[in-house]
């Protein structure tokens, strides 16, 4: 079904991209902790087994939302607005889904590629490959550049949400916190 007829976000939409949005903020503040942060060692490399383990939960969890994004759609711009903004909300929306996606994968592929296992709090094992440096490193690169990339959307998404909400007065933010189609 299209979002397109509808009004608000459903409670499951909601739900959906608020546990997304915290687990994913909260994976890029915590790994640029971690690399920036954390001296190279036993210390850090735990940090990254924690980091990495997440990063699968992040996956799973992401592979729903934007599946559920996918079926679902997005609704029609909650108010009118000009044809530029509608262009960078839609770039917004698609690069952040696929930020979801690319962030984990990356990360895994880096890893997995470079020989490691990952470990999911000991629950689940993903064996590592055999060692392909070039591939290893082209993600861990991906991984790095959708870092900046995604903060950038995620900082342009909040703005843009808090501009709808306190200069256009329209129903935009409030649509995906209480679920109402207006103000």
């Amino acid at each position: 079904m299209s979002g397109r007829g509808r009004l608000a976000y459903g409670i499951v939409s909601r739900i959906n991209h608020w546990i997304v949005a915290l687990a994913i903020i909260g994976m890029l503040v915590f790994g640029i902790y971690i690399d920036d942060f954390v001296s190279e060692g036993p210390a850090q490399g735990a940090l990254l087994q924690t980091h990495k383990a997440i990063g699968v939960l992040v996956l799973a969890y992401g592979l729903c939302r934007v599946g559920w994004r996918l079926a679902h759609g997005f609704l029609a711009p909650a108010a009118p607005m000009p044809y530029w903004q509608d262009v960078i909300s839609k770039v917004t929306h698609w690069g952040l889904l696929a930020g979801i996606l690319i962030m984990p994968i990356s990360g895994m592929t880096t890893s997995l590629f470079g020989g490691h296992d990952i470990s999911v709090f000991g629950l689940l094992v993903i064996p590592g490959q055999q060692k392909i440096g070039w591939l290893s490193e082209l993600a861990e690169e991906v991984h790095g550049a959708t870092v900046n990339i995604l903060i950038a959307l995620i900082a342009l998404h909040i703005l843009g949400a808090l501009k709808h909400h306190l200069i256009d007065r329209d129903a935009t933010l409030v649509r995906m916190t209480s679920g109402k189609s207006a103000r």
